[in-house]
């Protein structure tokens, strides 16, 4: 089986969106589409005909371009059951456990409530890809517009539990400052601190951050490692619960 084509395409201020084919059946789909004139574009670039958009979550900088995109292209919209009210023209709707049929390609669904309350993520497994949304970020995690810190610490834990070399392929561009925080939670992490220098050299010279992994996240990310015994010093919170650890490096980012 072939793996997934995916081209990054950067819009507005920080945002990624990802265009993904499955080379086996020429399905093709956008995740999280904010804007319509850059997705069109790269489709003409590639020659490829949309398929389906592939939405995490409700919020218009992920699905801005839905009825665009649909009208223009025919595609099919695919969202969270739980959530389908607010994902514009969803057609298939999607539960935790469930798996997406995308050609030769299947996609493990997670609902990963926490920055919103109708939030998912598709893993496609044969592909080490990861499509986290705003769950999930190089360095961070989505702010709790709707969710319980509880929550979020339950949606990351299924991430946590994916094999280390699982892409990352999350919705911004918010690594350079989620690393200065990070340094602030966990500077003694040698880790870290060699990411944290690659990150600005990165970005120096205009380069994305992203697609990270699940590996580097588990080693370097704080929202990630609430249960670090370095962290839990920083913060003063030594034998404090893991999810009160983890609300308080959440807090605390709120407010960085």
């Amino acid at each position: 089986m072939s793996k997934l084509e995916i081209h990054q395409i950067p819009v507005l201020h920080d945002n990624y969106l990802y265009l993904i084919k499955d080379p086996d059946s020429n399905n093709v789909a956008i995740v999280d589409p904010a804007v319509s004139e850059p997705v069109l574009e790269k489709l003409d670039e590639l020659g490829w005909k949309l398929t389906h958009i592939l939405n995490t979550h409700h919020h218009m900088d992920h699905t801005g371009a839905n009825l665009e995109l649909k009208e223009k292209t025919g595609c099919t919209i695919v969202g969270a059951d739980c959530d389908a009210e607010r994902i514009p023209g969803i057609d298939i709707r999607l539960k935790d456990g469930d798996n997406f049929e995308f050609g030769s390609q299947s996609a493990d669904i997670f609902e990963v409530p926490g920055h919103t309350t109708g939030h998912i993520a598709y893993w496609f497994k044969d592909s080490d890809a990861l499509f986290c949304g705003d769950t999930l970020f190089a360095l961070g995690c989505g702010r709790l517009f709707e969710g319980t810190p509880a929550q979020m610490w339950d949606s990351l834990g299924k991430f946590i539990a994916l094999p280390d070399t699982t892409g990352v392929y999350c919705a911004h561009e918010y690594t350079e400052a989620n690393a200065h925080f990070a340094m602030t939670i966990e500077p003694q992490n040698p880790e870290l601190r060699k990411r944290f220098d690659e990150i600005q050299d990165l970005r120096a010279n205009g380069k994305p951050t992203v697609p990270s992994t699940i590996g580097l996240e588990k080693a370097t990310n704080p929202f990630l490692r609430p249960d670090s015994a370095d962290i839990r010093e920083t913060l003063h919170m030594n034998d404090a619960d893991t999810v009160a650890v983890f609300a308080e490096i959440r807090a605390r980012k709120d407010s960085f």
